[in-house]
């Protein structure tokens, strides 16, 4: 039977901006909570600039248990939550929240390596010229990793990508969504295909961006 594509554009290009609300939301909102629990978790290891044993364990305990949970089986788990907070566990707005948590802890470790490789003569100069913390973060830790950050953050562009097709399994929207309803459950395999190719468009591009990005950044270093 033919793919009747005048009936599934409207939905494809509605389903592909529900793809691109999603990463944006979670690359902006999990992005920036997890650039801070990243930077918590730095600071506060031994010999960090304020360390606090404590919170760093709580931190660390919280970010090795949350981070190796699957997307499909987090979503779920935190569906009380997602209740709660969105009013339905269905969604694009559902599916939203659930990509901003899993990549909140996610981003945390990776701005946390990024920033472990910053050579600690660096940090020690600028405490013995009596720098403070908050401007320590902001004028050398955060520019001085800038580079691999941009990579890291690229990386979790196709991540989150890949998170928000699985969410489509259970009613999240997107293009995830579009080709298990429309593809896989129609067994029309041109519009799984479209799917896939459009997919991977936007990771190319994205990781095109990304690297030119971090190249320039990286060469003003």
């Amino acid at each position: 039977m033919a793919t009747d594509w005048n009936t599934l554009w409207p939905v494809l290009l509605d389903s592909v901006g529900q793809t691109l609300w999603m990463v944006a939301a979670t690359l902006v909102v999990g992005g920036f909570l997890g650039l801070l629990l990243g930077i918590a978790l730095y600071i506060t290891r031994a010999g960090g600039i304020v360390p606090n044993r404590v919170v760093h364990t709580v931190l660390n305990v919280v970010v090795n248990i949350v981070r190796p949970i699957p997307f499909i089986i987090f979503i779920t788990a935190i569906g009380p939550v997602t209740i709660a907070v969105v009013g339905t566990q269905l969604g694009t707005g559902a599916a939203t929240f659930a990509l901003i948590a899993a990549a909140t802890f996610g981003i945390s470790r990776i701005v946390e390596q990024n920033l472990v490789t910053i050579d600690p003569g660096v940090i020690e100069a600028a405490r013995a010229m009596g720098a403070s913390p908050w401007r320590i973060v902001t004028t050398l830790l955060v520019p001085e990793a800038l580079g691999p950050l941009i990579l890291g953050y690229t990386f979790v562009f196709v991540a989150v990508v890949d998170m928000s097709a699985v969410a489509g399994a259970i009613g999240g929207g997107g293009l995830g969504d579009f080709a298990i309803v429309y593809g896989y459950q129609r067994f029309d395999w041109a519009v799984t295909g479209v799917a896939v190719a459009i997919i991977v468009v936007l990771v190319q591009v994205a990781q095109f961006t990304g690297n030119r990005l971090a190249r320039r950044v990286l060469r003003r270093g």
